[in-house]
């Protein structure tokens, strides 16, 4: 690897015919990625997500708020989970998996030091219920970040559909998830607000198993359109839509908080939409 122009250059010659090129430097919008070889393949969609994760400053944030005490692995809190965050979005659905990052010079092209599975263990470990709270100030604070580069609503009106899912667990020692879902697995049953449109997930909040599927709805709607203002959503009409199963006085509690929150100018939403729990 050797630098060039401000910038680094990798290059790796297989054995066979075929070259590697890539460029990186510290600034991602610099990387320029080529592939000369039919037989390579790359999670190259991740400089996407790198590049706007690095100009949304997203590893500062979990550094700045997120204070895992004296715990084993409460150091480097901010390269961890940019590692966890790439691993997943290349498809990983476990810690080992987070190793395919550690192949050739990807780290130089993430923006942060990519840490191995091991250690990432150590540090999921590390964290307690609690701890939730504090990856909830890091969201809010990078919604409010996207928002303010364009990725927001602005003065439009906001319609936000709040359904629960199933998240699978297995093992016995994953606090919160190990009592049994309604769906007879054992796993959490988070909420999810998703903006209407765009898909975007705005907020979550975890939960055991057990929990009603309406349960803490009210209180999580009132949250995420405070949330969704604070980020910059400044438009008068703001509704919101909850799953089918969120049926009884839950629904229309949450409804009423929505109005008060909005002065009497949130739209009571529309009828609910089915959306099927996974």
């Amino acid at each position: 690897m050797t630098r060039e122009n401000g910038g680094y250059e990798a290059s790796h010659r297989p054995e066979s015919e075929g070259t590697f090129l890539m460029r990186s430097s510290h600034s991602l919008d610099a990387v320029a990625v080529t592939f000369d070889d039919e037989r390579l393949v790359a999670d190259a969609g991740l400089i996407l997500p790198a590049t706007l994760a690095q100009h949304l400053g997203l590893r500062a944030l979990f550094d700045d708020h997120v204070d895992l005490g004296d715990a084993v692995g409460h150091a480097n809190v901010g390269h961890k989970a940019m590692t966890l965050i790439h691993s997943a979005l290349a498809g990983g659905d476990s810690i080992d998996d987070a190793d395919a990052l550690r192949a050739g010079s990807t780290q130089a092209v993430l923006g942060h030091a990519v840490l191995a599975p091991s250690t990432l263990g150590t540090f999921l470990r590390s964290f307690t219920w609690g701890h939730a709270r504090q990856l909830d100030k890091v969201s809010a604070l990078l919604l409010g970040r996207a928002f303010a580069a364009g990725a927001g609503p602005g003065g439009d009106p906001v319609t936000i559909d709040v359904d629960s899912s199933i998240c699978e667990t297995y093992g016995l020692k994953k606090q919160g998830g190990t009592k049994f879902t309604y769906n007879h697995v054992r796993g959490y049953h988070p909420l999810f607000a998703v903006m209407a449109g765009t898909g975007d997930v705005v907020h979550c909040r975890p939960r055991g198993g057990n929990a009603h599927s309406g349960r803490g709805a009210a209180g999580f709607l009132t949250e995420t359109f405070n949330r969704v203002r604070a980020a910059g959503a400044n438009g008068h009409n703001a509704a919101g839509r909850l799953g089918v199963l969120f049926g009884g006085g839950g629904h229309r509690l949450s409804q009423r908080r929505c109005a008060v929150l909005d002065h009497g100018e949130a739209a009571q939403g529309p009828a609910r939409r089915h959306r099927q729990d996974r």
